[in-house]
């Protein structure tokens, strides 16, 4: 950008570093959310919950099935990306 451009933009430059920030903050949250071993360890806490009675066979067979749906996306993409984001 030109020097005039960027004068003219400069009251613009905390959005810019803020719309940045929060899509780092997103990209992290996805990393996470997404990333198998996390799902696993979730996989294995509701485990422990229906065996407790802490929750029922309805819940557990719905929060599993969402749980493995994140686990298939999460292996597609870390096939495509090598980092198991879906980007």
């Amino acid at each position: 950008m030109g020097l005039i451009s960027e004068v003219l933009l400069l009251p613009f430059a905390p959005v810019r570093g803020s719309a940045w920030a929060i899509r780092q903050v997103l990209q992290e949250a996805e990393r996470i959310y997404y990333d198998p071993a996390t799902i696993r360890a979730e996989l294995s806490r509701l485990e422990e919950q229906l065996e407790a009675g802490e929750i029922t066979d309805e819940e557990f067979d719905r929060i599993e099935d969402e749980l493995l749906d994140r686990l298939e996306i999460a292996s597609r993409g870390s096939a495509g990306t090598g980092n198991g984001t879906t980007q």
